[in-house]
């Protein structure tokens, strides 16, 4: 490997620059829930007194309130600044399932600014705060599933596939919304009802050593794992991972709202992890419109069933420029699909079209539905890097495509390990780069590619007998 050169060096820097742990909330002071009134007998609804005893902190100043062995059912809880929400080993809470104990608030749900309710545990426009320990965080999600997809079996026929994620409202089981400084660390999440760690708006933010447990009782749909939205400063590291939907994605908002909001992600690093069950492993997108621009993964291992490695996913009304996105050893074992580009991606779900003759609409109907001019609305990729990546008894190696006007821009592929059945695809890319790439194909070729111009080393075939 080549040594890199100083100004190499002060780019990289500049764009991939180090991100400083979340300043840690105030620990001086513990309080228990015990002091006030909680019981965690598994069948008080614990609510207000964990509340109370968060509020109590926060007045003091600060603190760490903790939550000692047993299980606490709740509903919707708010981490104030300068507090530590302590799950210690032995406790679980565990979310009601009534969605009335998650209240109604403005915030943004897959890339759209609307009410939702609140998530189990919150810290909303609130600095150095944290939602830490050894204990469980459980969503008990399953009826929240259910219900959803009863509401999909009515609106499927009638063309609504698109509004049902909207209209099916889900509590999700961790929110950093307009957050400062803040961290989620330790924790066992399972079953989210919804997505389970939105970071949304928010800066300076620490998501540490989850074990993210969700497929437990059923396969819960959206149950992603770590969803990073118009956020920067953002750490993710070694965190565990079984989903149903997207492990770690990345996110900025969809269509017309998100262009009008337009807040990128940047500056994020995620480190160590490990995902075991999903439908994609490391995500970018859909809600791609405020763009994305330095992202750095590395040490990420994937494994079966995962269907999906690495995937960017899109549509022709999000918008958005991805750039400055740097992906390094990885290792892909029995992963279907490596690495997977659709910008055209699940079109029932992406285009909004209300129906003729439905004219008593929600908001977000009509903020989904707002039309997109094409040269705002389509996504743009540029300035990919993927080294060390090592892949075994993978099926096709790339599923990659965008449109003619704005194809995939100064792609680099180094140190490249991969063994698989077929090649794939590669269409409308521009400067590709393989350098030191074995790509070990049944019948020894590389992917297809087609309307390219300036692909390097694309097709060069494993030079083993």
């Amino acid at each position: 490997m080549q040594r890199r050169t100083l100004i190499q060096s002060a780019l990289i820097a500049a764009t991939f620059p180090t991100i400083l742990p979340a300043r840690q909330p105030n620990r001086g002071r513990v309080i228990d829930v015990a002091d006030h009134g909680a019981t965690g007998d598994g069948v008080t609804i614990e609510t207000r007194a964990i509340q109370a005893a968060i509020d109590a902190a926060h007045r003091a100043g600060g603190g760490v309130v903790r939550l000692g062995p047993g299980l606490y059912r709740s509903g919707a809880l708010f981490v104030k600044s300068g507090c530590t929400l302590e799950v210690a080993r032995g406790a679980t809470l565990r979310g009601v399932q009534d969605i009335a104990a998650y209240p109604v608030q403005r915030t943004r749900i897959a890339g759209i600014e609307m009410e939702w309710p609140a998530a189990l545990v919150n810290i909303v426009r609130e600095r150095d705060a944290a939602i830490i320990g050894d204990g469980v965080i459980d969503g008990d999600g399953k009826p929240f599933w259910d219900r959803y997809w009863a509401m999909r079996r009515d609106y499927d026929p009638r063309g609504l596939r698109w509004a049902a994620d909207y209209d099916c409202q889900r509590p999700r089981l961790i929110q950093l919304y307009e957050a400062r400084n803040a961290r989620v660390a330790g924790l066992t999440l399972t079953r989210s009802g919804f997505w389970t760690v939105h970071v949304c708006y928010s800066r300076g933010v620490e998501v540490s050593d989850l074990l993210i447990r969700n497929n437990i009782g059923g396969r819960g749909p959206s149950t992603d794992g770590i969803d990073i939205d118009s956020s920067e400063d953002v750490r993710i590291a070694r965190c565990d991972l079984s989903v149903n939907d997207d492990a770690i994605c990345i996110k900025a908002g969809r269509d017309w709202d998100g262009l009008r909001v337009a807040r990128p992600t940047r500056n994020v690093t995620i480190r160590d992890c490990v995902v075991r069950d999903a439908l994609a492993g490391m995500t970018f997108g859909s809600e791609t419109s405020g763009g994305f621009d330095g992202i750095d993964v590395a040490g990420l291992r994937i494994d079966y069933p995962v269907p999906l490695g690495i995937f960017f996913k899109s549509g022709s009304t999000r918008g958005g420029t991805i750039r400055n996105i740097r992906l390094s050893r990885i290792h892909l074992q029995d992963v279907a699909t490596l690495f997977r580009v659709n910008l055209n991606w699940y079109p029932n779900y992406s285009y909004a079209r209300i129906p003729a003759g439905l004219t008593d609409v929600p908001p977000h109907y009509r903020a989904l539905a707002t039309p997109v001019p094409r040269e705002r609305g389509i996504p743009r990729i540029q300035g990919v890097e993927v080294s060390d990546v090592r892949a075994i008894g993978g099926k096709i190696a790339f599923e990659a495509a965008a449109y003619p006007e704005a194809p995939l821009r100064d792609f680099r592929f180094r140190g490249l390990r991969w063994d698989v059945r077929e090649g794939g695809t590669i269409a409308n890319a521009r400067d590709w780069r393989f350098d030191d790439c074995v790509i070990d194909t049944l019948d020894g070729t590389g992917p297809k590619v087609t309307d390219s111009t300036n692909m390097v080393g694309v097709t060069k075939k494993d030079p083993r007998p």
